[in-house]
């Protein structure tokens, strides 16, 4: 049949000129930087370490996508900003993202099937099957036989962490908390939280600086701590078999001042700074230093800060009492006293550094949640059962560690070194590129306007500075 050429999309003129717009630009692509995170993980391996969590129950003779395949596909589309499975039907066309993948067809020409042809990649219903595939599934099963390890998972994100530090620091922190993941269907483990006032889940985060070392799903039904003993009790041996001498210590707000964390932590030589939520016998013990700190803010308009060291225990929750700081505040809105509870002693630390420099600290910690959560897609736990939430929620937090080792391994000395995820995204990776295929080479084209060309060269030159991970078979 004749095919006729469709006429060219007119738009408001320029002057004298017309602005027209023809579909004929040949393969191009929107995210030409993306193979800054190719080069990443060909020389890290941090996605294959995933990947290798899954056991494939599937017939190797009867596949064309190997479930490196499919993992590595679902984590860079998160990183890239695709955050649903309905856009893989798409983006399976996008020869750029078989080449990071590793596809030797990027053009998908030489699919098995017709209506595949030209489709290099996955649909969602085959990416699907990583989430829902049940943990008794094996070779008998009809259609989803990819089973997902959940605790070697786990494992996976303390031994990228132990990995991305060749020599042991003498300390580390840990901090925890918890965070709302709003839901809005009828999952299971849907409850609705008084606090936050609508249905989530409550997830759990550990993290150690900039590294995620867990991401916990769990239902909203329960208290904020739970399960925090038996997650340190998991990440801690393992730090410490491979670094001995560190000291760790933990740090979380008052949802985790919890006498079972603080027993542990005391049992197993681990430190801790916790927020102590207030009560009147604590205001009442600060009430002095609340007046001098009124005093001083009267005196000179400024926010003012009176500490004080003392020892507490509750009066039945508590087995012993603990070294606690408070800080007495006045603010121009009133008085805003707070408390910690440490076992770090005063000789290390005192009271003003402790609070200050020491507790506060782990803002920071909050930033990194809602970096993921906002930008790399933690939240879109819209599946049935907790396990295939719970997968999304790992493929979230790998997006996530994929672009903070870039960030930490490649943009050291630029100005982007300390950028968030979404500006990382923006400015590096979203490039345009013509992609060509021939027998012997692939050629991207990059924009010539790209501004940002000098950064990315410069990322380029740091990567290549680590050893690229040995071929495997």
């Amino acid at each position: 049949m004749t095919e006729c050429n469709r006429p060219p999309v007119q738009f408001q003129p320029l002057g004298r000129r017309e602005v027209v717009a023809n579909f004929d630009g040949g393969t191009i692509t929107s995210d030409g930087g993306a193979v800054l995170l190719r080069e990443l993980e060909q020389r890290m391996g941090i996605v294959r370490r995933f990947a290798d969590c899954f056991t494939d129950h599937r017939d190797p003779d009867l596949i064309e996508h190997t479930t490196y395949d499919l993992v590595a596909q679902r984590v860079f589309a998160l990183a890239l900003g695709y955050e649903d499975l309905n856009d893989h039907d798409t983006l399976r066309l996008d020869p750029l993202l078989a080449i990071m993948v590793g596809k030797d067809d990027p053009a998908g020409e030489d699919r098995a099937r017709e209506r595949d042809r030209g489709k290099a990649l996955a649909g969602k219903s085959t990416l699907n099957r990583l989430e829902l595939t049940p943990p008794g599934a094996d070779a008998s099963s009809r259609y989803k036989k990819i089973v997902a390890s959940c605790s070697s998972i786990e494992q996976v994100f303390v031994d990228l962490f132990l990995q991305a530090h060749p020599t042991p620091p003498e300390r580390i922190v840990l901090d925890l908390d918890a965070t709302d993941d709003p839901i809005h269907g009828q999952q299971l483990g849907r409850f609705f939280h008084g606090y936050y006032k609508h249905y989530c889940y409550l997830p759990l985060y550990i993290f150690c600086g900039e590294h995620l070392l867990c991401a916990k799903l769990r239902p909203s039904n329960i208290d904020a701590s739970a399960g925090t003993v038996g997650e340190l009790q998991r990440i801690v041996p393992t730090i410490r078999a491979a670094w001995p001498e560190v000291k760790i210590l933990i740090r979380g707000d008052s949802g985790f001042c919890r006498d079972g964390i603080m027993a542990w932590c005391e049992r197993e030589n681990v430190g801790f700074i916790l927020g102590l939520a207030k009560n009147t016998r604590l205001i009442d013990l600060l009430a002095s230093e609340m007046q001098q700190a009124k005093e001083l803010f009267e005196q000179t308009g400024a926010a003012a800060r009176v500490f004080k060291d003392f020892e507490y225990q509750t009066l039945d929750s508590w087995a012993r009492a603990r070294r606690t700081v408070g800080k007495a505040e006045h603010l121009s809105g009133g008085p805003n006293p707070r408390f910690v509870v440490t076992s770090e002693s005063r000789e290390e630390f005192d009271a003003a550094t402790l609070y200050e420099k020491q507790y506060c600290a782990r803002g920071e910690m909050e930033n990194r949640i809602k970096e993921q959560q906002l930008y790399l897609f933690a939240d879109r736990t819209s599946a049935q059962t907790m396990r295939a939430n719970q997968l999304r929620l790992w493929f979230s937090s790998m997006a996530y560690t994929l672009l903070a080792a870039l960030r930490r391994r490649g943009l050291g000395g630029t100005e982007l070194e300390s950028a968030r995820c979404d500006t990382i995204r923006l400015k590096l990776l979203k490039i345009g590129a013509q992609v060509r295929v021939t027998v012997r080479k692939i050629w991207l084209s990059l924009s010539e306007a790209y501004p940002y060309r000098a950064i990315f060269e410069q990322v380029m030159a740091n990567l290549c500075r680590e050893a690229p991970m040995p071929l495997r078979c």
